[in-house]
């Protein structure tokens, strides 16, 4: 059976935030963590922004079970990219991690994220100007999906990362048009793989041991990035690293509830209601006990009568 090398976990968007890291590097092996992006217009980003993204920075940039952290910066501008990277490795960051597959419309109406798909030539700038700007030696990788609307630039995207001397090259295994729909086409990371010298990162519908072993099979990479997965199966990156067996539900009841603990003392303690049901719509996807307690505090919306919920959460 195919064996995993590295494995990191994903920057999610609004999801895989400190606390998150936090509780997911507590309970498993990752190699390193890559934050939810920074945005970069024409300017330095202010050093709270980073702190407030990334407090682990504080920590020299490890979690408190000692994972590595690594800024990912999310922008058009080559300059001010560079700019940012060279304070985020000031700051404690653990390599720079570019952002070329954010679907937001949002994001890329302002012409950021998985829009630069559309001009290779642009994602060369970006980071031949950023790994050019941070110290020799530090790790610079790039996220992507397949393409925008279809993987018909996926040689010249790639061709664009590996040309500008990025270290690592992360790709998520759809188009932006696919969205988040299955299937993940792990097959097409496997024709990069052998065309192209760079260490590369599978992702993309990797939710149990068997996905990973097949995702490692046809991308042709040992290495995996877990999103949406870890947070379905917390332990997910040791059951695929280690072999451990996959969390119980009582294992999770104590989860949930350090987790609602961490919730309540972080600086987004007001959002605390739909922080705890967002987690639950995943993990409802694997534990049907999960399911039922969602159902029960889904309707809430005073702190406490979810807290006793979460405290009432049987091990049964």
């Amino acid at each position: 059976m195919p064996k995993v090398n590295k494995l990191v976990l994903a920057p999610m968007e609004g999801v895989a935030d400190a606390i998150m890291r936090e509780m997911l590097t507590s309970i498993n092996c990752y190699d390193f963590c890559i934050t939810e992006f920074i945005r970069v217009v024409e300017k330095v980003v202010p050093t709270h922004i980073y702190h407030k993204i990334c407090p682990e920075l504080k920590n020299n940039g490890f979690t408190r079970n000692n994972t590595p952290i690594r800024v990912q910066l999310l922008g058009q501008h080559p300059q001010w990219m560079a700019e940012n990277a060279i304070k985020a490795i000031s700051l404690g960051s653990h390599g720079i991690d570019i952002n070329f597959g954010c679907p937001a419309k949002a994001v890329n109406k302002s012409k950021g994220g998985a829009i630069l798909l559309k001009t290779p030539d642009e994602i060369y700038q970006i980071v031949l100007a950023v790994k050019q700007a941070v110290p020799l030696g530090t790790k610079v990788s790039a996220k992507i999906r397949l393409g925008f609307d279809d993987n018909s630039l996926l040689d010249e995207i790639v061709s664009a990362v590996v040309s500008a001397s990025a270290d690592q090259l992360t790709i998520h295994a759809r188009t932006k048009s696919d969205g988040y729909r299955p299937p993940a086409y792990w097959h097409l990371i496997g024709e990069i793989s052998k065309k192209y010298p760079i260490e590369l990162f599978a992702n993309g519908e990797i939710w149990t041991k068997e996905n990973a072993e097949q995702c490692i099979q046809e991308s042709g990479t040992h290495n995996l990035m877990l999103g949406r997965g870890a947070l379905a199966m917390p332990n997910l990156a040791n059951v695929i690293k280690l072999n451990h067996q996959p969390m119980t539900w009582p294992d999770l009841c104590e989860l949930i509830k350090h987790f609602a603990v961490l919730e309540l003392s972080g600086d987004k303690s007001y959002y605390f209601s739909s922080r705890v049901k967002q987690w639950l719509r995943y993990l409802k996807l694997r534990f049907i006990e999960a399911e039922q307690l969602f159902n029960q505090i889904k309707l809430l919306k005073n702190k406490d009568e979810i807290i006793r919920a979460i405290e009432n959460i049987h091990h049964a």
